[in-house]
C-alpha cells in the first residue's frame, strides 16, 4: 500500500514509518521544515511538504494514496494548549476525512487511553467522553467518518509510550526527581499507569491499516497498569535521589503539568485487540526498559 503518514519524524511516528517500510509498503511522510525532510528522504521514505494547518495540503496528500496514518499531534507549549492542539487535531481528522470519504480506503487515527473514566479497567467497548480531555472530541469526529464511507479505526495510546530515544513523561518524571531532590509518587502510590513499547505500538498502527474492518477502536496496551510507586522507585535509580510519598495537596508543587497523570489510575485492557489483530507484543516492558539503562544519561 501507499501511505500517507503524519508525524513520520516524532518518537512513535518515525517508529511506525519504519514498520511500515519493513513490511513492504510504500510510505509518503508528511514533513514540514527541510531539515525534516532531509532527514525522511535520507530514510528512504517519499516526502510530502506540508503542515497540520495547511488542510487543503493534507486532502490533496490523502486523495492519492491507498490510506492515511494520522500520528501527529501539535506540541503543547507555553503559546499552544490543549485546547489549541486538539481544534487543529479535529480539523485534520475533518479534512482526511474530506479526502477519503466513500472510498472505503483506511485511515487510523492517534487517541489516548486516558480518554476513559479512571479507576475502572476501560476495554475498547469503552466510549471516549470530551469531559475533562478535549481531546475526545477528536476521537468522536473519527469514528463519525464509518457513516461516511471511510474504514477508520482509532488506536489509543497510554500515558506512556517507551523506549529508546523516549522524550515523553518518564523522562519528564526523571528531570522532576533530580530537580526536586526526590522521585514522588502521590499518597500510596498504588494508582496505576497503562504502558507501551514503542515499537510493539508502531506494530499495531500498520496492523490496523492493514485490517481495517475488525474493530473500530484499538488498545495500544502492552502493561495493563504498573503502579505509579513502582515506576517512581526505578526513577529513584536512575536520578539517584530517594522516593517519597506526596500529599495530593503537594502534586502541584511537585510535579507541575504532570500532576493530574502522576495521579491518574487508569488499568487499561488490550484484550479484544489482542484476539482481533493477534497483536502480541514482545518488547521490554515499562520496568524492564527503566532497569535497561537506556534513560541513564
Amino acid at each position: 500500500m501507499r501511505v500517507f503518514l503524519t508525524g513520520a519524524t516524532g518518537f512513535i511516528g518515525s517508529a511506525i514509518a519504519d514498520d511500515l517500510a519493513n513490511s513492504g509498503h510504500q510510505v509518503v511522510a508528511l514533513a514540514r521544515s527541510d531539515a525534516s525532510a532531509a532527514k525522511l528522504g535520507a530514510r528512504g521514505f517519499d516526502v510530502y511538504r506540508g503542515d497540520l494547518h495547511e488542510l487543503d495540503s493534507l486532502r490533496s496528500a490523502a486523495a492519492e494514496v491507498d490510506g492515511v496514518i494520522h500520528a501527529a499531534f501539535t506540541n503543547i507549549s507555553a503559546t499552544t494548549t490543549i485546547d489549541e492542539s486538539t481544534r487543529v487535531d479535529r480539523a485534520v481528522v475533518a479534512a482526511l476525512g474530506d479526502a477519503l470519504a466513500g472510498s472505503g480506503r483506511p485511515l487510523v487515527v492517534t487517541s489516548v487511553t486516558s480518554l476513559l473514566r479512571p479507576g475502572a479497567r476501560g476495554t475498547e467497548d469503552d466510549e471516549a467522553s470530551p469531559e475533562g480531555n478535549p481531546r475526545g472530541q477528536a476521537e468522536i469526529d473519527a469514528l463519525a467518518l464509518l457513516g461516511r464511507g471511510v474504514q477508520v479505526t482509532v488506536v489509543r495510546l497510554p500515558p506512556s509510550v517507551h523506549g529508546e530515544g523516549d522524550v515523553g513523561w518518564v523522562p519528564a518524571l526523571i528531570r522532576i526527581a533530580k530537580t526536586t531532590g526526590v522521585a514522588g509518587y502521590i499518597a500510596d502510590g498504588k494508582n496505576r499507569w497503562p504502558a507501551v513499547h514503542r515499537l510493539d505500538a508502531a506494530r499495531l498502527f500498520r496492523l490496523a491499516l492493514e485490517s481495517p474492518t475488525l474493530s473500530a477502536r484499538l488498545h495500544a496496551v502492552a502493561d495493563e497498569g504498573v503502579p505509579f510507586r513502582a515506576i517512581a522507585t526505578a526513577v529513584s535509580q536512575i536520578a539517584g535521589v530517594p522516593t517519597a510519598s506526596i500529599a495530593p495537596e503537594g502534586a502541584d508543587a511537585q510535579f507541575g503539568f504532570l500532576s493530574r497523570f502522576a495521579s491518574l489510575d487508569s488499568p487499561r485492557s488490550s484484550a479484544r485487540t489482542r484476539a482481533a489483530l493477534r497483536w502480541n507484543p514482545d518488547h521490554p516492558s515499562l520496568l524492564e526498559d527503566l532497569a535497561s539503562g537506556i534513560y541513564t544519561p
